[in-house]
Order: C-alpha cells, then sequence, then structure tokens
C-alpha cells in the first residue's frame, strides 16, 4: 500500500531499531561495485543473502560494523569472503551464503556476531507479491550507503516498488551501494492491522531496479550448513 510521509517515516524508523543490525556492507574485490547483505533467519538455517552480480569476483570483503559484534574492539574491520563459499541463484539474482562458517570463524577469533536477521516471518509469499500491480507502493530499503570518504554508513530509502511483467521493480534510481539491500512494504492483515513484509533484494538496473522477491528465495535457498 501507499503511505502518507508520516507514516513512511515511522516505518523506516522502526526498521532500524528492528533489523539495523542485519545489514553488512559488501565490497568486491578488484573493480567490483560496493553493495549490502543481510543475514535472514528461516526454519532451515540462518543466510547471509546479497545480489548475485555482487559476489563472481575472486573474493568479496564484508565489512563488520562495531554494532554487529562483540566484545567491542576484537572482531577485524572486514572478513574476507572466498567466492566459493556462495550458492549462486542467477536464474533470480540472488547469492545465499550459510552463515555457519562465519560464526565458526567469529568462535575461532574470539568474538561474536550481535546481529538482528530478517525473521522468516516477515518474508513475502506469492500471495504478498501478487498483490502489488501497477499502481505504487512504499517501499522501505535499510542500506549501507558510500560516503565521498568510503565510509558506509546505515541509511534509508523510501522508494516506490509496482509490477513490471512477472515480477517487481522499484521505479527510482538508487545510490552507490544499496544493490543487494532488502526492501520492505506493509500491507493490512485481516483484522486491518498493518504488517511488515520483506518484498526481496535490490538487483542492478537501469531506469529503477528490479527485485528478487522472497516466494522465489526461499524456494532457492541451499541446504543448511
Amino acid at each position: 500500500m501507499l503511505l502518507e510521509p508520516d507514516a513512511e517515516n515511522e516505518v523506516a524508523y522502526e526498521l532500524c531499531q528492528l533489523l539495523g543490525r542485519a545489514i553488512l556492507p559488501l565490497r568486491p574485490t578488484g573493480d567490483g561495485p560496493p553493495g549490502t547483505a543481510f543475514f535472514f533467519q528461516h526454519p532451515t538455517g540462518e543466510f547471509l543473502l546479497t545480489a548475485d552480480a555482487l559476489t563472481y569476483p575472486q573474493a568479496v570483503e564484508v565489512g563488520l560494523r562495531p554494532s554487529v559484534t562483540e566484545p567491542p574492539g576484537v572482531a577485524a574491520d572486514a572478513l574476507l569472503l572466498p567466492a566459493g563459499g556462495w550458492a549462486h541463484r542467477p536464474g533470480i539474482g540472488v547469492a545465499a551464503l550459510p552463515t555457519g562458517g562465519l560464526h565458526e570463524r567469529a568462535a575461532t577469533e574470539g568474538w561474536r556476531w550481535r546481529t538482528q536477521p530478517v525473521p522468516a516471518v516477515v518474508a513475502a509469499d506469492a500471495g504478498d507479491v501478487a498483490r502489488i500491480g501497477a499502481e505504487p507502493v512504499s517501499a522501505v530499503l535499510l542500506a549501507l550507503g558510500v560516503r565521498d570518504d568510503g565510509s558506509r554508513p546505515l541509511e534509508v530509502a523510501v522508494e516506490r516498488a509496482v509490477r513490471a511483467g512477472d515480477g517487481l521493480r522499484l521505479t527510482g534510481a538508487l545510490p552507490l551501494g544499496y544493490v543487494g539491500a532488502p526492501v520492505f512494504a506493509v500491507r493490512p492483515d485481516a483484522a486491518g492491522e498493518m504488517g511488515l513484509r520483506c518484498l526481496g533484494v535490490v538487483l542492478p538496473g537501469e531506469d529503477g531496479h528490479p527485485l528478487a522477491t522472497f516466494d522465489q528465495i526461499v524456494a532457492e535457498l541451499p541446504a543448511r550448513d
């Protein structure tokens, strides 16, 4: 649904509080563009999700924001992940990394993750996706932008999502670093209460960005490691 500006701001604020620590910056090696990844908790396991296009360099650097690790000052600034760890799903545009190895590495180095994964209960299903038509709906993104000094602050963008053929698309251009970010929308439930849904993942695009929707993502998750 299309929200009033005040309601959009309220949703954006709540998302930062509830899920801000799900979001990590990606810095592909070589000439690859920076992007965003996020933790997703499914009954079959926990995964790091991002746009598949960001995961093909030989290695991908995942930034460790101070808020996502504990105790303070122990974890390094970033982890270098080999390309072979990702389960590629080019058909839908998403790559998934089972996080067992990430937790094991943290334990070996004397720290632990302190994250807020996007829970499966808010992942959009086929019915949620089908409800979005040609009329735009409010779409809220949590992403890590890229400042001129190279820093990667947590940012919130309020955009518009519409149906595009068999899928969904964001209608506006996005700043550098937003590809791979999760996109959220709000819809009323049967009782009229507003419910949060994670529509999917931002993919690269021109004149807007296609979304890999969560009904497809969940169907293609790899086996738990």
